[in-house]
């Protein structure tokens, strides 16, 4: 009997030192890029709590529970979204030319129980899919900041998700989609630039528009409340951002690797570059403006992390940064109130990672391009192809939007009225401060 066990335990640990274990029905499990799908998956869920903490530092302190909700009820609506039909909806069977997905042995994951991909369990490749659908709507808030019910919110991002993540997802991500059959090798979006940030950026831009600005603004000085939280919130971006794009190749090797590298250099570039420009402008710099920096380079770089070179990180990461700072001058001059400048940031530094990322590919990348097609397949090529993605997305996010926010502000309120406006949400929403103090505005 003792040697039985012996022999159950040198068995086991010889599984482990080989880093493979079977799953029931015989399909092997690569133990070593599960282990980091699951801390991709953490990674990514960290990010919530980060932008949370970043939107709420931003706002004024009668509005930083109410902001902060915003992010973290995202967990709750599009977790439970997510296992009930969206996983299905997004990476069930293409139907209608790649356009709709569905396949009903996902709806609640049910027929996943079993499933191994690529060594994977496709549970792990679910909950980490489903981290970047609840982030997604969590960011078009920072352009709702201060003005709307908590059940219209619930309501927006909840058909929001259905409507037009799911879809737009669908298109890109999806072996079948239509987007990610287009050209030689389809649309490149590793980490979610146009499913993500683009989208999140355009319905920003759109819903702000819709809303209307905030009753003080830009009459009265709106400043953070707490640029401490801001400044970790961020922190935990950037961290959260190498499970975003690293976690996307779906491997735990080279590719791996270089988009956890590219990260890294954009982010940099981007911060180092506003740095620059508030040191040249103004003869000082901010941690407003540091973090702006970081996130302008986490943006561009999303789309892009897994087809460029070091070179193309820095340069993307510099020109996003500084097309998103001259952006946010635009809405000033414009007068329209991106509370936290979701569309300035995320749709804008993204939209240039999309389509820039065109011309400083890999080599080996297009020549592998150019064989899917058994022809030549050029820089150019893949502009165009990334113009269509960036084009599809921005018409369909914009239309989507508007009608949701029409019915949503219809039939269940989306703009607070002046009177809980001024009160702002903490109290009029929530009954509770921020500080546990007296609101101080």
């Amino acid at each position: 009997m003792k040697s039985k066990n012996l022999l159950r335990l040198g068995l086991m640990g010889l599984l482990l030192f080989t880093g493979k274990v079977w799953a029931s029905e015989g399909v092997e499990v690569d133990t070593g890029t599960t282990a980091w799908m699951l801390t991709s998956t953490a990674l990514v869920l960290l990010m919530i709590p980060g932008l949370a903490m970043f939107y709420g530092g931003l706002v004024r302190t009668k509005n930083v529970i109410g902001t902060m909700m915003h992010s973290f009820v995202a967990l709750a609506i599009i977790g439970v979204l997510w296992a009930l039909v969206g996983y299905a909806l997004t990476f069930g069977k293409s139907r209608f030319g790649g356009l709709i997905g569905w396949s009903s042995d996902y709806f609640m994951l049910k027929g996943i129980d079993n499933s191994i991909i690529n060594g994977v369990p496709e549970y792990v490749i679910a909950m980490f899919q489903g981290k970047f659908a609840i982030i997604t709507p969590a960011l078009i808030s920072g352009a709702l900041a201060e003005r709307v019910y908590f059940r219209g919110y619930f309501a927006f991002i909840a058909f929001w998700f259905l409507l037009i993540y799911c879809p737009l997802a669908h298109w890109i991500w999806a072996p079948d989609g239509w987007l990610a059959n287009t050209g030689a090798s389809g649309v490149i979006d590793l980490a979610g630039g146009l499913v993500i940030h683009v989208s999140a950026g355009t319905s920003a831009l759109v819903a702000a528009l819709f809303l209307g600005a905030r009753r003080d603004y830009p009459k009265s000085q709106i400043s953070p409340n707490n640029l401490v939280m801001t400044l970790m919130g961020a922190g935990l971006l950037w961290v959260g951002w190498f499970g975003f794009n690293a976690g996307s190749t779906n491997s735990s090797g080279l590719e791996t690797a270089r988009a956890l590298t590219m990260t890294q250099i954009s982010a940099a570039a981007g911060a180092l570059t506003w740095l620059v420009i508030e040191a040249v402008k103004f003869r000082k710099v901010t941690s407003l403006g540091f973090v702006s920096g970081i996130l302008a380079g986490l943006v561009v770089i999303t789309p892009a992390a897994g087809v460029v070179q070091p070179y193309g990180a820095v340069i993307l990461g510099a020109v996003s940064s500084i097309g998103c700072y001259y952006m946010i001058g635009v809405k000033d001059k414009f007068r329209y109130d991106d509370s936290l400048d979701c569309f300035g940031i995320h749709g804008v530094g993204s939209g240039i990672g999309v389509i820039l990322l065109s011309f400083f590919i890999r080599k080996s990348w297009m020549e592998t391009a150019a064989l899917n097609i058994g022809s030549t397949w050029t820089a150019i090529d893949q502009f165009l192809v990334q113009l269509k993605g960036i084009g599809v997305t921005i018409a369909f996010s914009a239309i989507g939007t508007l009608v949701i926010c029409y019915l949503v502000e219809k039939f269940i309120g989306f703009r607070l009225p002046a009177h809980k406006e001024m009160a702002g949400l903490d109290s009029s929403l929530h009954s509770e401060h921020g500080y546990g103090m007296l609101n101080l505005g």
